[in-house]
């Protein structure tokens, strides 16, 4: 079942896909197509008049406009530019590398360079992403310790946490951090707005600097963070700066600052879409079974059910999966358990009656202190909290 589940998820993915490229290749080519036409008719007549001015062949004139291509591609420009190939030029080189954005603009011309490349672009990218996630990993415990903390203080204010109350150990600081985790859509939104705000600030030091209007360089920032790397522009690429180093340095600060943020929000907006597909399969498959499931549950109104089915809504960074059990496929299907799944699934509550019995006939009710109940976030949250507070309440002191 788990198996079809993935491979349901995979295909309707795939699908997904395909049909967003579709789109995307239609509207581009709605866009651009009269424009590459016009440019085209454009060169073609230019073309036959400089042959005819300078009294040329056109099969003259396009080798050497060839030729001019492959100089070209090795770096050799009209206008003059730094070298490609200085240290600060290998240095930007590289670090379109192993950031995957790949901006075309230098590439390697002898066999040792591009051999060296793909052993060097192996390990670089892979350590580089590994980076990223860790990155994003750091950016949700931040998050998660700042929600705590004004947890905290929310508590103190109130009196309900006393002001020294603090975690022992660092270790068991990390472990509490661990019910605070933040909703995926509170992250997108963080990211989003980060990502927005670093793009904004390096578009007002590209315009003035490399020339650009500022759509063009906000167009520049969203294809260099996201590592898409067309290299129709690209920054850092002229030979004099005014302020150079504090402009290359800031160069590289903004990239790296927004290839990490946007790459973090690429990784958050696949969970929401990865829970978009779950819904709509949950909604494709309750949708045929629906009301076979009504009628047989009014068929047997006398069989003895497990627990209540719960619904999880707030679904953390880290847990967007629920799995089923064996008792929920029953609990649903409306079939007759035994004992043991029985038990198995009503043990909670079993121990909670045996412990009020218990209280009452000792005469002395457990009593359950604020701070318990209110202490940070041992327990944690959602479903997991539940059954740890629960299992908290049938223990005895002892």
């Amino acid at each position: 079942g788990r198996l079809n589940a993935d491979n349901a998820r995979f295909l309707l993915l795939a699908v997904l896909i395909v049909l967003y490229m579709l789109c995307g290749a239609a509207v581009f080519s709605a866009i651009e197509l009269p424009t590459e036409r016009e440019a085209k008719e454009r060169w073609e007549e230019r073309l036959e008049n400089f042959t005819r001015r300078h009294n040329l062949s056109r099969a003259e004139l396009r080798h050497f406009l060839r030729e001019y291509e492959e100089a070209n591609v090795a770096g050799i420009r009209v206008d003059d530019i730094r070298p490609r190939w200085d240290f600060t030029g290998a240095f930007y080189f590289v670090g379109t590398v192993v950031s995957t954005i790949g901006f075309g603009m230098t590439t390697p011309a002898t066999v040792g360079g591009k051999i060296f490349l793909i052993f060097y672009g192996l390990i670089g990218c892979a350590g580089t992403i590994l980076f990223f996630n860790l990155f994003l990993e750091r950016l949700i415990t931040v998050i998660a310790y700042i929600m705590k903390s004004c947890h905290e203080r929310q508590l103190r204010r109130k009196g309900v946490l006393p002001h020294n109350g603090r975690r022992g150990s660092g270790t068991s600081e990390v472990d509490s951090l661990a019910g605070w985790k933040p909703s995926v859509y509170y992250v997108m939104l963080i990211l989003c707005v980060a990502s927005l705000i670093i793009s904004c600030c390096a578009s007002a030091m590209y315009t003035p600097i490399e020339g650009w209007s500022y759509f063009d360089s906000l167009y520049f920032c969203f294809v260099a963070f996201s590592t898409i790397g067309f290299g129709d522009l690209v920054s850092s690429q002229n030979i004099k700066y005014e302020s150079q180093g504090l402009y290359r340095f800031g160069n590289f600060v903004f990239i790296l600052m927004g290839v990490c943020c946007i790459y973090s929000l690429f990784n958050v907006i696949s969970i929401v879409i990865k829970q978009s597909i779950n819904w709509i399969l949950k909604k494709l498959d309750c949708r045929c079974c629906h009301r076979c499931q009504r009628k047989l549950f009014r068929s047997r109104r006398n069989v003895v059910m497990p627990g209540n089915v719960r619904s999880r809504r707030n679904i953390s960074i880290e847990t967007d999966v629920v799995n089923d059990s064996d008792t929920d496929g029953r609990r649903l299907s409306g079939e007759m358990i035994s004992m043991k799944d029985f038990l198995a699934s009503n043990k909670v509550s079993l121990a909670i009656m045996q412990k009020q019995l218990s209280e009452t006939a000792n005469g002395y009710p457990r009593q359950m202190s604020c701070n318990s109940k209110q202490n940070g976030f041992s327990g944690g949250v959602g479903a997991l909290a539940i059954m740890n507070n629960r299992l908290a309440e049938t223990s005895v002191d002892r």
